[in-house]
């Protein structure tokens, strides 16, 4: 039981933790600029799609 008190403190005293956590948040900042740019880009896109479609003639056939 001993070795296992001896292993907790050891992870605990480790300073792998706070950099896990400082990835974690840097990750999430990245996230949120990505999902940021790609609903801007979004928007945009949906405006160039409008506007191809109103350019370009039904397909009536003939």
């Amino acid at each position: 039981m001993s070795c296992f008190f001896q292993k907790t403190k050891l992870i605990l005293r480790s300073e792998d933790g706070p950099t896990s956590v400082e990835y974690a948040v840097l990750i999430a900042v990245i996230c949120i600029a990505a999902i940021g740019a790609l609903s801007s880009f979004g928007v945009h896109m949906d405006a160039l799609y409008t506007n191809i479609n109103s350019t370009v003639p039904s397909g009536g056939g003939s």
